[in-house]
């Protein structure tokens, strides 16, 4: 092989990665993934994709190696393939904040209006400390198990409506859920303030709090 030759098999190995990375539902799947191991069945039901195209995906990204595998009996569970690979999501997050300007568009069709105040994590953690605020995970159930904020409290976003009462009436709320693109937190704010609580909303989810060398709580 001479040196061109190499030359563009090095690029390729770049590009294979890229390549795997260049699809939206493999990325919504890594998105997923980013909140913990999941099985088929349960990325299939969360995504809304049948299970033939979340295996084929999920394929994919194994063989570039952006994510690992683990057989339980019939059942095959998916993570990722290690923190590098959060970090490399994150960052393709922040370069296409800048280099897509139809993104922010896309982000308030999906999301909503502008219309949820944020609260930054130096203000959340001082307020954490000194107990006067609530902060509240509207995840499902299995992605708060995986791994949650410290102090955080577990109401999935489809039961908020019927346990207002379990958060206390008298202390801000902070929910939040996958991060700045997750519409859970934005619609569980809506929620919150329509039944007269303050509430306000936290756009890190787990992955960015890591990214931030933050504690977590791991099981």
């Amino acid at each position: 092989m001479d040196r061109r030759e190499a030359k563009e098999s090095l690029f390729d190995h770049f590009a294979h990665v890229a390549r795997a990375l260049g699809n939206a539902k493999r990325l919504e799947l890594v998105d997923l993934l980013a909140q913990g191991e999941r099985s088929v069945e349960t990325l299939a039901a969360t995504s809304g994709m049948n299970l033939t195209t979340v295996s084929a995906n999920l394929q994919a990204l194994r063989r570039a190696n952006l994510v690992a595998t683990r057989r339980e009996g019939t059942r095959i569970f998916y993570r990722l393939a290690g923190p590098h690979v959060a970090n490399l999501y994150l960052q393709l997050h922040r370069v296409a904040e800048t280099a897509s300007p139809g993104l922010r568009s896309a982000a308030e069709a999906f999301l909503g209006p502008d219309d949820t105040e944020e609260i930054g994590r130096d203000e959340l953690r001082r307020r954490l400390h000194d107990g006067s605020v609530t902060l509240l995970d509207v995840r499902p159930a299995e992605e708060y198990a995986s791994g949650h904020l410290p102090g955080a409290v577990s109401i999935p976003y489809d039961q908020l409506a019927d346990r207002l009462d379990e958060l206390p009436a008298d202390t801000e709320v902070v929910a939040y859920c996958r991060g700045p693109y997750c519409v859970l937190a934005h619609d569980a704010v809506r929620v919150l303030r329509d039944r007269g609580r303050v509430v306000r909303r936290l756009a890190d989810g787990v992955l960015e709090w890591e990214a931030a060398r933050l504690p977590v709580v791991n099981p």
